[in-house]
């Protein structure tokens, strides 16, 4: 027998304020055909005045922990992936944890950018099999709007606000890849690629900053190493490609995900994109995807489902689990 970290709920929360890409039209030299045919994005989410990350992270919490039957006192630890927590510190993990009542445990913040839920998820699974814990809650929540340059259209019209969550819990499985559960995971970052994307604040420069990015170098790198890391993410857990059901990515840009799913060999069909409607809402958009995935129908218990991403560091990786 083996100990698995296998999902028991999924949900997400999108703030009330949709943002169609036309209303970047009366600020910006930009177009509806532009964003779409470069990006792949319809819409996005912005979060209202007021509404933090903790807030959409803990709604999507709620959603998570109703998904699986289960609630806070249920729940050992909870680890959430974000670059824009509410405060330098304490972690918005722990924010969390007191907005859902949970009065055990502990919760901490990963901060990999649009890898984060990837990671997230590697650092759940760690603290499952090793015996730490035997339910953890991992959100991936995020508002991006908050570090946007409005005046750069290369940037700002590709990010949203939103939040996703699972829960993991301990079960037995028979050290097979047929068990249902995390089976293999591959984390990897190479911080020479720092200014590729970044943002030019911080606490210790005293200010808040704005997102920076180089977008056609990281579209070369990224089709390359999350291809990559998804193929040795398989072989670690014995499977290829072909055995994959679902490719659920990070939704970053329709042409990366493309481009991913060609290299891997897999059609379209097998891909989960949500894109189109969300934008990017970095270390969310995975849940988000997991958690719109099973609401369509798409995502079913025992598929094999591939999930990657990369971010600024940069940081990429990859996770196996059968669903």
């Amino acid at each position: 027998m083996a100990g698995r970290s296998v999902v028991v709920g999924v949900g997400h929360y999108l703030p009330e304020r949709i943002v169609p890409n036309s209303e970047f039209e009366k600020t910006l030299d930009t177009s509806d055909e532009w964003i779409r045919s470069r990006s792949g994005i319809e819409r996005r989410h912005f979060a209202a005045d007021g509404e933090t990350t903790s807030d959409l992270a803990t709604n999507a919490a709620e959603a998570a922990l109703a998904d699986a039957g289960l609630k806070a006192e249920d729940i050992d630890a909870i680890v959430l992936a974000t670059s824009t927590a509410d405060l330098t510190f304490p972690s918005a993990a722990t924010m969390v944890q007191a907005r859902l009542g949970m009065t055990h445990g502990f919760a901490f913040d990963v901060q990999a950018v649009c890898a984060g839920f990837v990671f997230a998820l590697c650092n759940a699974n760690a603290l499952i099999v090793s015996g730490q814990a035997k339910r953890v809650l991992v959100i991936g929540a995020e508002t991006f709007s908050r570090i946007m340059d409005w005046t750069d259209r290369s940037t700002c019209v590709l990010f949203g606000d939103g939040a996703g969550a699972l829960v993991l819990e301990l079960q037995d499985g028979e050290g097979t890849s047929q068990d249902r559960g995390i089976l293999a995971t591959d984390l990897n970052s190479d911080g020479r690629y720092k200014d590729l994307l970044y943002v030019d604040g911080g606490v210790s420069t005293q200010s808040t900053g704005h997102l920076r990015m180089q977008g056609n170098q990281v579209f070369r790198h990224a089709v390359e190493k999350l291809a990559k890391t998804a193929e040795t993410a398989l072989g670690r857990a014995g499977l290829s490609s072909g055995d994959v059901d679902w490719i659920v990515p990070h939704q970053a840009n329709i042409r990366i995900i493309q481009g991913t799913a060609k290299k891997m060999g897999l059609p379209m069909e097998n891909v989960v994109v949500t894109v189109q409607d969300h934008g990017n809402t970095s270390a969310a958009s995975i849940p988000l995807a997991l958690s719109v995935g099973k609401q369509r129908g798409q995502i079913k218990a025992g598929d094999l489902i591939v999930t990657e991403a990369i971010g600024g560091g940069l940081a990429w990786g990859a996770v196996v689990l059968r669903w």
